[in-house]
């Protein structure tokens, strides 16, 4: 049969043009460097993601004035929604991109609720964790730099009618739902799995009109934390932005919980069916 012609060794088809040798076996891979790539791909998604968000958010701050419309300096409604655009579509591709190497979580509070509920494992979760936050101060850190305008425009704040009791609440409710539904379209296989990336950015999209307004709908404290490190300022209430999207992390995972002890499946069969006769007849 004889050796690989040195273009057929060298593609730049192969890994590094294969000057480092073939592909790795996924036999041969230790846990250590599962872990290794899937914090690589952790940095890069949540980087990716949150690059695009921020740009995106601060787009629709500085654009026009008439962006900011609303009562007592606050978005208006066009804003809301151009800025939930910016980060439910951003989360939509970059998972779509990265799900594969990393799980696509970009998210403390997802890699949270994964955890309780066991489809990610603790020593993995806890890896994650540090590299989210690691990717979020740097994407903030890059807008800052490259684009004008504050980077503190991007910030989760309250409204000035919000208390902070009730900016827990809201976040909390509204992780809750977020990850709930991450959990039963990408944890819990079916068959329509593989568009899971549109029903996650679809979700945080409606979550993001229902928060913004508010209290920066964050739903994520690496997104909240990496503004205030760029932009040197941190208000008295950050907290609320680790409290609240933990705590509907918590909430999400004991209802999964709950569905799974008792079998959802069985209450509502044949939802995952190709068709057929479902009467059961």
């Amino acid at each position: 049969m004889g050796r690989r012609s040195f273009t057929e060794k060298h593609s730049a088809s192969n890994p590094f043009f294969g000057f480092l040798g073939p592909t790795k076996d996924a036999k041969t891979v230790s846990a250590l460097q599962g872990h290794l790539v899937a914090m690589s791909g952790e940095f890069v998604g949540t980087f990716r993601f949150l690059f695009l968000a921020y740009c995106g958010h601060s787009m629709v701050v500085d654009q026009s004035p008439v962006n900011q419309a609303g009562p007592n300096g606050t978005n208006s409604a066009t804003s809301v929604v151009h800025i939930a655009m910016s980060y439910g579509f951003a989360v939509l591709v970059t998972i779509w991109t990265m799900y594969r190497i990393s799980g696509g979580l970009f998210n403390p509070a997802v890699t949270l609720g994964l955890i309780v509920t066991g489809n990610i494992p603790l020593v993995r979760g806890l890896l994650l964790w540090p590299v989210q936050i690691l990717a979020s101060m740097v994407a903030a850190g890059v807008v800052s730099a490259i684009i004008p305008g504050n980077i503190r425009t991007v910030q989760t704040t309250l409204t000035p009618t919000m208390s902070v009791a009730q900016g827990v609440f809201l976040e909390m409710f509204l992780t809750a739902i977020f990850i709930m539904n991450i959990l039963m379209l990408a944890a819990e296989k079916s068959k329509d799995t593989f568009i899971a990336p549109i029903g996650i950015g679809l979700t945080l999209f409606i979550c993001e009109i229902a928060g913004v307004f508010y209290t920066g709908a964050s739903l994520n404290p690496a997104r909240s934390f990496g503004p205030c490190v760029a932009g040197r300022n941190f208000q008295h209430y950050h907290w609320i932005y680790w409290i609240g999207p933990l705590l509907g992390a918590i909430v999400a995972a004991g209802y999964y919980h709950f569905v799974k002890f008792f079998n959802y499946e069985d209450a509502n069969p044949g939802q995952d069916s190709s068709g057929g006769d479902l009467s059961g007849s």
